[in-house]
């Protein structure tokens, strides 16, 4: 459901949550309203759509508007004027002490970009379009502290934020990733256990196969040769 920005304040059920999604693409918010309304969610969401930030921000009376209650806000990251991150740190700074939960959503999967949203406070940060798989993160950031969500968030590799650079090189941290190559290799060994009664029997026939050809070869030089003479005579 796609409300308008202003009018009175959003009233819900108890412990349903108010999501404040804010995307300039018309897709990808009716995307996100579907998901959130699924029967899957339970109705535990009640979404209030909007297409830009600025509108968010009149929302949120940021900018001279009424005040209205929101649980979590869910912005897109590129939008024209006013970009998501620019609404992430206005968020933040409208009350440090409890700030409102912000998601960004992108269809680009940025180290840069992702570590830029987090150290700015953000919540999470979701790769567009916005899955099945994502609405239990939403659900967990709806009741996580402020920046207590981004150390233990888990991410690949390449996406780790610079600070984990520092954890790997502690000697803790060096010692998990020798436990980590000694799994892999004890794994690779228990693999190649399996295959070596086949390579095995795989070198002896080709060594059979040489023993054989030398044989043959042997033979048609000099000992058939001998017998073809000694027949003609």
């Amino acid at each position: 459901m796609e409300m308008a920005v202003g009018g009175g304040g959003v009233e819900v059920e108890e412990g349903v949550m108010r999501v404040l999604l804010v995307d300039d693409s018309p897709v990808d918010r009716r995307v996100a309203q579907l998901l959130l309304s699924s029967d899957s969610c339970a109705g535990s969401f009640h979404v209030i759509a909007v297409d830009s930030a600025k509108k968010a921000m009149e929302f949120l009376g940021l900018k001279g508007g009424k005040e209205q209650a929101i649980d979590m806000v869910l912005t897109d990251y590129c939008m024209p004027e006013m970009t998501g991150y620019d609404l992430l740190k206005a968020i933040k700074a409208l009350n440090p002490l409890k700030p409102i939960p912000v998601i960004v959503m992108s269809s680009e999967d940025e180290p840069q970009r992702i570590s830029r949203c987090l150290n700015a406070g953000a919540e999470d940060y979701i790769v567009k379009p916005l899955q099945s798989k994502d609405v239990q993160r939403l659900r967990n950031c709806s009741t996580a502290r402020p920046n207590k969500a981004v150390p233990n968030r888990k991410l690949p590799a390449p996406l780790l934020p610079p600070s984990a650079a520092g954890a790997a090189a502690s000697p803790s941290g060096r010692r998990a990733n020798l436990a980590g190559v000694a799994m892999v290799l004890h794994s690779s060994s228990v693999e190649l256990s399996q295959y070596f009664p086949l390579l095995l029997k795989l070198v002896v026939l080709v060594y059979a196969v040489l023993c054989v050809g030398e044989l043959l070869h042997r033979w048609s030089s000099g000992g058939g040769c001998s017998l073809s003479v000694r027949w003609c005579a």
